[in-house]
């Protein structure tokens, strides 16, 4: 290999990753427009293409102010050295990055519908479009509610994970996985959706009714489709820009 395709693979790299922590604050920002806020607590974080490193929201900031700047590098491997600035429960997602190679960015938030939702024995149910998405796809984590410090709790979440697209942590929250930051920004607010209206129906103290199998899946396929996501996720970063002037900029 020359000198000078290496150079402009290291360039590549560089743009790519730039790219990531430039999403990771986008998707900061909107999960904040979306009551996933909680001070500094919570993260996002995204894998590497072909790689065992990671970026991650830094511990001292919260979705609402994050910036490209403060994604902190981290890896798979726990026995790797690490940025004193990255999260506590940085455990968590390196043991579901480890399990689950079909995963390359994972939200952990305490959202508040879907935080009570997950104190509850409620199954999900397809009320909304958003509940279709979810509906019997979400366990739920009951080992512990603590913050997540160490890789054998975060390995025993992954466990319970098994192959789906969310977990509820009992009495901490909720963590929602995707193929891409755009699908797991998307779906973490489509859960939160999902919580608060089935929370709503199943306040009111009336029988009410749901979408049928068929329907479900017509709306797993259609509503939520690959190229939906992207519509959701574009629409998301038009009102973070909108928020924030600074965004623009990114």
């Amino acid at each position: 290999m020359t000198n000078a395709i290496a150079t402009e693979m290291a360039s590549e790299s560089t743009k790519a990753e730039s790219r990531v922590a430039i999403n990771l604050a986008f998707a900061s920002r909107m999960l904040s427009n979306t009551g996933h806020d909680d001070f500094n607590q919570g993260q996002v974080s995204a894998r590497m293409p072909g790689s065992d490193r990671f970026l991650i929201k830094g511990a001292l900031v919260g979705f609402n102010e994050a910036t490209p700047q403060d994604m902190i590098y981290a890896f798979v491997d726990p026995s790797r050295v690490i940025s004193p600035l990255a999260p506590p429960e940085l455990p968590l997602h390196q043991a579901i990055y480890e399990a689950r190679a079909d995963v390359n960015a994972i939200v952990h938030s305490h959202a508040p519908y879907s935080l009570i939702f997950g104190a509850t024995d409620f199954e999900v149910r397809p009320i909304s479009h958003d509940g279709a998405c979810f509906e019997s796809r979400v366990p739920r984590f009951t080992e512990t509610s603590n913050t997540v410090l160490d890789m054998a709790t975060g390995r025993a979440i992954a466990s319970a994970l098994g192959d789906a697209p969310a977990i509820f942590l009992r009495n901490h929250g909720s963590v929602i996985l995707g193929k891409s930051i755009r699908e797991a920004s998307v779906l973490a607010q489509v859960l939160e959706r999902a919580c608060r209206i089935q929370m709503i129906a199943e306040s009111a103290g009336a029988t009410y009714h749901t979408s049928s199998p068929k329907d479900v899946k017509e709306k797993q396929a259609f509503i939520y489709s690959s190229n939906s996501i992207k519509s959701y996720w574009d629409y998301s970063v038009r009102l973070v820009k909108q928020t924030w002037n600074e965004a623009a900029a990114w």
